[in-house]
């Protein structure tokens, strides 16, 4: 599956699994992504493997119940169910408002054009697709939004739009109808 991470097309390391027969043939994959309720079963067996670890949250399952584990995970994978299901938005907001979570937040599932400004607006910084067209369609999507209008989660500067169109056409001072004493 094409992973679009940080606006490009990579290569993905990680292995998603929900199987846990074998803690060796766990370690024998590198990065490992587990679901929720292998991490709960096998909690202390994965944490003996040593390895980079990655979680995935179902939409209904809230990173609260994860929380005292969240320093272990180097990626947290929310899934969009269906497109209708918005609830994996709240899980970004929590993971990296509440949380303070700052490892790599990955879209898996539906993940489409139209909420892909939505879902980096919440934290996220990559995306699994089912294929390459998709992939290359909401690479497109990320170069059409260079400026924001209100501060989000996405690490953008929070420099009013307005203002930075300004700096892009290369004025110096704010533009007319702005305040002056702008603190940037």
């Amino acid at each position: 599956m094409p992973l679009i991470k940080h606006g490009k097309l990579v290569e993905d390391t990680w292995h998603d699994t929900d199987d846990f027969a074998d803690v060796q043939a766990l370690a024998a994959l590198g990065p490992v992504i587990v679901n929720l309720a292998v991490w709960r079963q096998h909690r202390d067996a994965i944490l003996a493997l040593g390895g980079t670890l990655g979680l995935r949250l179902a939409p209904g399952q809230t990173p609260d119940i994860v929380a005292a584990d969240l320093h272990r995970f180097s990626l947290i994978a929310l899934e969009f169910a269906r497109f209708t299901d918005g609830r994996a938005y709240s899980q970004a907001r929590l993971l990296r408002q509440r949380h303070g979570f700052k490892g790599e937040l990955r879209a898996v599932g539906e993940v489409l054009r139209d909420q892909l400004t939505f879902m980096l607006r919440c934290g996220f910084d990559s995306f699994s697709v089912d294929t390459k067209r998709q992939a290359e369609s909401i690479l497109d999507a990320v170069a059409e939004f260079a400026h924001w209008y209100q501060p989000a989660l996405d690490g953008a500067a929070t420099i009013p739009a307005l203002r930075r169109r300004a700096v892009d056409r290369g004025e110096a001072a704010a533009p007319a109808g702005c305040a002056a004493n702008w603190a940037y």
